[in-house]
């Protein structure tokens, strides 16, 4: 047992850690959309923001989940 929660925290940083660098990837895009006035660069930097700050909703809130089920 205490392997599946050992490996479900992993699994929670993993995930938190993937949406946070999609997040700040997103952010750099939109500056940079912003300094040279480029609506593509501005509207993929937003989306990239938004799915990144998803991924770390479902790895705060969805993945602590998965050891119930165990």
């Amino acid at each position: 047992m205490q392997f599946f929660n050992e490996a479900i925290n992993i699994l929670k940083v993993l995930v938190i850690a993937i949406g946070a660098g999609l997040s700040v990837w997103g952010i750099i895009n939109l500056l940079e959309g912003y300094g040279n006035d480029n609506p593509g660069a501005k509207s993929q930097g937003i989306k990239q923001l938004m799915a990144g700050g998803g991924i770390v909703l479902i790895g705060v809130k969805l993945i602590p989940m998965l050891s119930g089920l165990f």
